[in-house]
């Protein structure tokens, strides 16, 4: 097999700034060992997030340049909700300023004590939404999903025997409905099968249930699809996401990812109700309906950037080098989510820190010496993101402990990715020595974002 090369030019560069091992050390320790709080211009390598981190192309630079700023009936709009629902074909098509503007408007509307929203693998703020309303957000993966190590083609399904037996158990009057993260951001990156995503329709429409998507990342999902899943091989990546899109009801997207857009993000619907509830709470929040809280230079970014998204050269480019670091990690034996995913490799920190129980966080340890050992950022999804606490105080950890290098579109080079890869290594190599982290403050509600924390050591 060839190299897989970048099927792009770099046009624009932004130095980086090197930091010393001491100079880390000094600097984590005053961010209280939480990598949300060290400055961007202190990581080498930033992998905390693919949100809003993407390189922008040349043409998206110059749909900018061609935004429309008419506070109602902005050309920007129209061709924006255009794209949209040539993807999606959803009727309704209501811009934010990212996805959890359109979280926050969903579930403020939908949500509620005593309801639920069931999920394969719901993310941080997509839960935060739903829980700050009231209800509660229920995670049903499949099998697989639960298992790290193990290799099958589609571990981000929801699990539809759970999906039944939760309905079943709870009533479906109380299910304010079902929504598919594609991929599976807190399950690994793991992309759902359109056979998971069809099973999960016809169970919504025996009980009367709205499906909707969390299509973050739909295109690196349809392009597994269309690697993975018998018929699909010869399918173009835009039917593939028009037939994913026709089995839902709704959708949320943040426009930061599979967009490459530095900020926006929308909400779509069919039912006109729903929409035309949250088109008068998307006013008084975000903003007309033709803007949502976004320049018009930014739905001209969003609406190339979604064209640009589905060229198959750069999905095969995307999913290939996060499949190169996974390959570089196997050489030597470090523990990580297995198959890699779209757009993260994801470090199984309770096989890598097996001596740092749950309550001691050996997510947030081993993202604390990664940016000791080379500088690199990155996110615990484990039991501080998502544990919870028993009446008794007692921490009610996750089910796994992962770290999420999330690598942004089109900002690093193979040189880039291969000193990740290095500094991994290292660190596993030192794996004992890595001590656990005690928190010593912490919010009610996303709580990894600010939390802080002294060593144990």
């Amino acid at each position: 097999m060839h190299t897989i090369i970048e099927p792009f030019k770099i046009k624009s560069v932004e130095p980086i700034y090197f930091t010393t091992r001491e100079e880390r050390i000094r600097i984590l320790e005053e961010a209280s060992y939480n990598p949300f709080l060290i400055k961007a211009r202190d990581v080498i390598i930033d992998l905390l997030t693919d949100s809003g981190t993407s390189a922008m192309s040349s043409d998206q630079w110059a749909g900018i340049m061609k935004g429309d700023e008419s506070y109602a009936g902005s050309s920007s709009f129209f061709r924006f909700e255009a794209e949209v629902r040539k993807i999606t074909g959803m009727k309704w098509v209501i811009p934010t300023h990212q996805g959890r503007a359109a979280e926050k408007i969903l579930f403020s509307i939908t949500g509620g004590k005593g309801k639920y929203v069931l999920s394969n693998t719901l993310f941080d703020t997509t839960r935060a939404n739903i829980e700050f309303s009231g209800a509660d957000g229920i995670d049903l993966i499949c099998e697989e999903g639960k298992q790290a190590s193990l290799i099958a083609p589609f571990k981000g399904n929801i699990n539809v025997a759970a999906l039944n037996q939760f309905i079943a158990d709870k009533g479906a009057s109380s299910i304010v409905m079902v929504m598919i993260t594609v991929t599976n951001n807190s399950g690994g990156g793991q992309p759902v099968s359109m056979e998971n995503i069809r099973a999960t329709r016809a169970v919504c429409d025996q009980y009367e249930i709205p499906l909707f998507i969390d299509a973050c990342r739909f295109a690196e999902n349809c392009f597994f699809i269309q690697q993975r899943e018998i018929g699909y091989r010869d399918k173009p990546i835009i039917d593939i996401a028009r037939e994913l899109f026709s089995y839902a009801d709704g959708c949320t997207m943040s426009a930061k990812k599979d967009a490459f857009a530095n900020i926006g993000g929308f909400l779509a619907l069919q039912n006109d109700q729903l929409a035309m509830e949250c088109r008068n709470l998307l006013i008084i929040t975000e903003g007309f309906p033709t803007y949502g809280g976004l320049a018009g230079r930014d739905l001209e970014a969003i609406a190339i950037g979604l064209e640009e998204v589905m060229q198959e050269d750069y999905l095969k480019y995307r999913i290939r080098s996060i499949e190169y670091i996974g390959e570089k990690l196997d050489s030597v034996g470090v523990p990580y989510l297995k198959p890699t995913g779209g757009h993260a490799v994801y470090l199984d920190a309770k096989a890598f820190l097996p001596h740092i129980p749950p309550h001691q966080y050996p997510g947030q340890a081993l993202c604390a010496a990664l940016y000791i050992e080379g500088g690199i950022r990155g996110v615990e999804i484990g039991s501080l993101m998502f544990g919870k606490y028993s009446p008794e105080g007692q921490l009610i950890p996750h089910q796994m402990e992962l770290v999420r290098l999330a690598v942004p579109r089109r900002v690093y080079t193979q040189s880039h990715i291969d000193y990740v890869a290095e500094v991994i290594i290292e660190v596993f190599r030192k794996r004992e020595s890595i001590r656990g982290l005690k928190i010593v403050y912490e919010t009610p509600y996303l709580r990894h974002f600010t939390a802080k924390f002294k060593s144990l050591a």
